[in-house]
């Protein structure tokens, strides 16, 4: 068994980024902004959040020979464990990142050496939390939730369908609205009441963005406000939330007062540029 806090299985990506006056439309072609290259995926992004909160931290992943030195570089300076993170032939994943004039980003992700992420069952067995995203493939999540024993949080994103299985096993689930709308197969509907349907076996915590975020248990529902920010890149915001939440219950905070937390870590990442770089420490935050 090991002494890690959280150990988040997921992805590893380059981000390669660029601000655009507008998002990109279909057959559009624009002029942006200088291209800015940084350590990214959606894994990597909530393990360095983690790390920045002062947890314990490991991560399971995969990177490939192309760039691959560069990211562990990155997390082994966050004094991030990386002894679950592969090293595979072919290329290391990447995002294309463009952002607009609100701050708001359109990602595309190329997942390259996310494709073949293995479970370092140990670890994660041994982990008080496991942060689990969907950049990796679907057996990767289902297998990390199955094997935990501690507390489990699901950010399922990129949107696909998740087994119900796996969501039995998911103490929290994290989805933004189209997510969740998406889990359940509808387009619309009562957001309280297709949360309290999916079956996980904890809350459910819909982030709202500027809105904030809705958390939805068993027997009630709270809305919780967004901090008033001048938004310049979201990149990461939804990582750093997600990491956020498993510090404060790892703390003993209910979730109600874990989201609370968790807006105002994410309001501190939306007004800085980048994906990793714009994660706060738990000094910078006065915590």
């Amino acid at each position: 068994m090991n002494s890690f806090e959280i150990v988040v299985v997921g992805s590893l990506n380059v981000d390669v980024t660029v601000d655009v006056p507008e998002a990109p439309a279909a057959g559009q072609t624009l002029l942006g902004g200088d291209a800015r290259r940084s350590g990214g995926g959606k894994g990597g992004n909530q393990a360095v959040a983690a790390a920045r909160l002062g947890r314990r931290t490991a991560m399971v992943g995969a990177v490939g020979a192309q760039d691959g030195d560069y990211l562990l570089s990155i997390l082994r300076d966050e004094q991030i464990d990386v002894g679950g993170v592969r090293r595979v032939d072919g290329p290391t994943g990447q995002a294309f990142v463009f952002v607009d004039p609100e701050g708001d980003s359109t990602i595309v992700v190329s997942p390259g050496a996310n494709n073949h992420v293995e479970v370092d069952r140990d670890l994660v067995a041994g982990a008080r939390c496991v942060l689990l995203q969907q950049e990796v493939p679907a057996a990767v999540v289902e297998e990390a939730a199955s094997v935990a024993n501690g507390l489990v949080v699901l950010n399922p994103a990129p949107a696909r369908p998740v087994a119900a299985s796996l969501l039995a096993n998911v103490d929290v689930l994290v989805p933004n609205r189209g997510e969740l709308l998406g889990l359940a197969g509808v387009d619309r509907g009562d957001l309280v009441q297709i949360a309290q349907k999916l079956g996980t076996r904890g809350p459910v915590v819909v982030t709202l963005g500027a809105q904030g975020c809705l958390v939805v248990e068993a027997e009630r529902s709270t809305r919780v406000p967004a901090e008033q920010v001048k938004a310049v890149d979201a990149t990461a915001a939804g990582d750093s939330f997600c990491a956020a939440i498993a510090d404060a219950v790892l703390d003993g905070a209910d979730i109600v007062e874990a989201a609370r937390w968790a807006t105002r870590v994410a309001a501190v990442t939306v007004t800085r540029h980048g994906a990793m770089a714009s994660l706060p420490t738990r000094a910078e935050l006065g915590a």
